[in-house]
This record gives C-alpha cells, sequence and structure tokens, in this order.
C-alpha cells in the first residue's frame, strides 16, 4: 500500500483556554476524499487553518508527502501541493474568470504565458466555467463563485486540496454539479479533504468521514457507519438521526 499523503499526529491548539483542537490524530489516503463534520465550534476551520499554515499548533505533527510541514509558511505549503478554498468566495472581482486563475498559476505554481494559459484552459473545463472565461468575476452566480474557488485552489497545481464547505447556499441540483466536480478532481489524482454543513454532500461525496466535537476526534469511518452511530446522532444529528 502507497503511505498516507497527510499524517496527522497529536494536534492541539489552544487560544487562551479555548481548546480549539485537542490531540488530533488521522492519516488520509493518496486518492481519498476525506469529510470532516462536526457542529458549530468543533475545531473543523482551525484544522485547516493548522494544515495550510496559517496558524501555528501548540502541539502535534502535520505530515505531508513524508514531510513534517508543521511549521511550514503558507506559501512554501502552497508551493509544495497544499491548497485551501475558502467558505466565503472572495475573488479578484474587477479582474476576469482567466485572470483569477492566471494569478494562482503564475504566482503559485510558477507558469508563465502559453503554459499557464493552457493549464488554465483546462482547469476552466474540469470546473465547468470555459463559457464564463472572459466574465468579470464580480457578476458572477453564487454557483459559479463556488466553481471558481475551486478553479482557483486548483491554478496551484495542488496534491492536496482542502474544501472548505463548497456547497453551503447551494440548491439540491447545484450541490450534485458541485459533487460531480469533486469526484473528477479525485479522478485526476487530487487528495481531498472536505468540511462540510451540508448533509447530503457528505453522504455522497467522501469515502470516509471524521467527525469532530470540541476539538476533538469523535469517529472516523464510512459516512454509512458514521450516520448510523448513536454517539454522532447524539452529538451531532440529534437523537433521531435527521
Amino acid at each position: 500500500m502507497n503511505p498516507p499523503i497527510l499524517i496527522v499526529e497529536g494536534l492541539t491548539k489552544y487560544f487562551g483556554n479555548l481548546s480549539a483542537v485537542v490531540d488530533l490524530n488521522f492519516e488520509l489516503a493518496r486518492g481519498e476524499i476525506l469529510g470532516v463534520i462536526g457542529p458549530n465550534g468543533a475545531g473543523k476551520t482551525t484544522l485547516f487553518n493548522l494544515i495550510s499554515g496559517q496558524t501555528r499548533p501548540n502541539q502535534g505533527r502535520i505530515i505531508f508527502n513524508g514531510a513534517d510541514v508543521t511549521h511550514t509558511q503558507p506559501f512554501r505549503k502552497c508551493r509544495m501541493g497544499i491548497a485551501r478554498t475558502y467558505q466565503i468566495p472572495r475573488p479578484f472581482s474587477n479582474m476576469t474568470v482567466l485572470e483569477n486563475l492566471l494569478v494562482g498559476s503564475v504566482h503559485g505554481e510558477g507558469l508563465a504565458g502559453k503554459q499557464a494559459r493552457t493549464k488554465c484552459g483546462e482547469i476552466l473545463a474540469t470546473t465547468g466555467m470555459v463559457s464564463k472565461r472572459n466574465v468579470l468575476a464580480g457578476s458572477l452566480t453564487l454557483l459559479d463563485r463556488k466553481r471558481l474557488e475551486l478553479a482557483k485552489a486548483l491554478s496551484t497545481n495542488p496534491e492536496l486540496l482542502l474544501i472548505d464547505e463548497v456547497a453551503g447556499g447551494l440548491m439540491e441540483s447545484e450541490v450534485e454539479e458541485v459533487l460531480g466536480i469533486i469526484r473528477a478532481l479525485r479522478a485526476s489524482g487530487v487528495t481531498i479533504l472536505w468540511v462540510e454543513h451540508i448533509m447530503m454532500a457528505m453522504k455522497k461525496g467522501p469515502d470516509r468521514l471524521l467527525v469532530m466535537n470540541a476539538g476533538s476526534l469523535l469517529f472516523c469511518g464510512t459516512p454509512e457507519q458514521a450516520f448510523k452511530s448513536e454517539e454522532v446522532q447524539r452529538v451531532y444529528l440529534g437523537s433521531n438521526g435527521g
């Protein structure tokens, strides 16, 4: 078996007296989609900030492709192959969709000229944005802003993509479209760690679910196992699992 692309060992982060993440341990297999769910305040966003380098842990290690990146700066992690999206898309509104991607391709991956445009064209096709390539990002619908958020992250050519609530605010049919994009990304070789509150997406998309509560690991298993777990239902879904 291939070694995991990501290993989190004893990861702990405090903000004053608040325990945001506590002794968290898990592994992410190369090519896997691992979903992360939990109630508000469970530590999901802090986990993403720790992995992407925006926050430093108090304890623990983050191993990416066999290298300890616990204290590596965010831009270096980006160059190493870690990218992330944000819950609220913030594109360069006065630039076109293509120009937004070129920023990541040139400054994140280091491409230039025709090579950068070719790469961005491929990403536009993968995310269903070819027809919007010359549209100003500030005029996009919510669904297309979500697509662009994924495309921007892909423009740095990541091996590991951290997806932060990309399905939030979308209609069911739009969530299905996003699921299709994420499955295509996995098929292309991108490994995905995905935080989400939309349970339809979490039931259909990930291979496994990691359930957090109060900064700690509550459960890890298949989506089917997670949604049948009495502990998960009690803490997150309510006693009836609804």
